[in-house]
């Protein structure tokens, strides 16, 4: 057996009713406190009302959108001045990004762009970040099990990441409760995104045995869980889609993604598209691609996905990457032109793409005119 590391949050619950246990433990990190949640406040009550009651000074900010470099620029002044002893985000995968990028960058010494990739200096912190607490609302991201923020930068064009390994949160509480009746398209978007990152770390040619063992059996779950409440309301599918999100968020930090998130990061730079939404409309047409490219165990690997999407969605095991487009169509997701990437932009992204961290776990290298076709195939 290759040899093998396991990286992750510190401690996580899981499990519905987990988020009441939410207070005390982030009391326990002291009595000063940031809280990034949503553009809703009203959804955040219950916590900041708890934390007043066992006396915590909380500031509490909003994310009202996936961050942008000036949005976390003024978090961090605001987070400094309010001299926090932790940080816990409360939201989806947006909300969690700018959390954790804050607990970063509170206690360094240099901006946001001495540290983020591609478009930044890439340092390492210089400082350890303060107590991360994440605590996701949608099924989705799993940022609440990764070591990076993504952040986007809209005068660069692109979204890239602040990564550091000290970034895992301290503690992450899956709660499915807090996901129960989320809209069906945020869900249909961030269940895709939940589903490509357990087959993309599956695909990956860093998996390891871990990774192996906690994604092959969740893109059955989440596939099964995602159809179904695209049918209804369902307590038993949010419960199997949020750990689907969350062991995709293990996986990815330890495995890495491919192709689907390598274009996603350069089209969520350029667009306002949601993240899930592009991640969706991709993972079909990658899924051709690569079964195109890849021999040998990748290809068996590849195989044995379409043959857990068809059955799951229907159709053959040979057809099941346009299976997959077909049913998430049919379901209300917009195709990649409807989300805001034209034709004319496909070279751009492609070329943009091929520097992109994930494209480094693709199982085989793929040249501009493979991306493109991608590109192409997704509208």
């Amino acid at each position: 057996m290759t040899p093998f590391s396991i990286a992750g949050p510190q401690r996580i619950l899981f499990g519905r009713g987990e988020a009441a246990k939410a207070p005390a433990m982030l009391g326990s990190f002291g009595m000063r406190g940031v809280l990034i949640h949503g553009a809703n406040t009203d959804r955040a009550r219950w916590l900041l009302d708890a934390l007043g009651a066992l006396g915590c000074d909380v500031l509490a900010l909003p994310c009202t959108g996936e961050p942008t470099l000036s949005m976390l620029e003024a978090a961090v002044l605001a987070a400094k001045a309010h001299r926090p002893d932790w940080i816990c985000a409360l939201g989806g995968g947006a909300a969690l990004d700018l959390g954790k990028a804050l607990a970063a960058l509170v206690p360094a010494t240099g901006g946001a762009m001495d540290h983020l990739e591609v478009v930044g200096r890439a340092l390492p912190l210089t400082a350890p970040p303060l107590p991360f607490v994440a605590l996701p609302t949608t099924a989705g991201t799993g940022a609440e099990a990764t070591k990076n923020a993504v952040i986007g930068l809209p005068d660069h064009g692109r979204k890239v990441s602040l990564r550091d390994d000290r970034m895992f949160a301290a503690l992450a509480i899956v709660d499915p409760a807090l996901t129960d009746h989320c809209p069906r398209g945020v869900t249909l978007a961030s269940g895709l995104d939940a589903v490509t990152q357990v087959i993309e770390p599956y695909l990956s040619s860093k998996a390891t045995f871990y990774t192996d063992a906690i994604t092959r059996p969740a893109i059955a779950t989440g596939l099964e869980a995602l159809a179904r409440l695209m049918q209804a309301e369902d307590p038993a599918a949010r419960d199997a889609l949020a750990w689907t999100s969350l062991t995709g968020g293990m996986a990815l930090a330890n495995a890495g993604l491919g192709v689907v998130h390598g274009l996603a990061g350069v089209i969520g730079g350029i667009t306002p598209a949601a993240h899930g939404a592009v991640c969706g409309v991709l993972l079909g047409p990658s899924l051709a691609m690569n079964r195109a490219r890849c021999t040998g165990e990748a290809a068996r690997r590849i195989d044995e996905v379409c043959a857990i999407i068809a059955a799951t969605l229907g159709g053959s095991q040979n057809d099941a990457p346009r299976t997959l487009s077909d049913w998430a169509s049919r379901n209300g997701l917009p195709a990649l032109t409807a989300q805001g990437l034209p034709a004319s932009l496909h070279a751009e992204t492609a070329a943009a793409a091929q520097t992109s961290s994930s494209m480094k776990g693709n199982p085989v290298p793929l040249s501009l005119a493979d991306l493109q076709d991608i590109l192409h195939d997704a509208n």
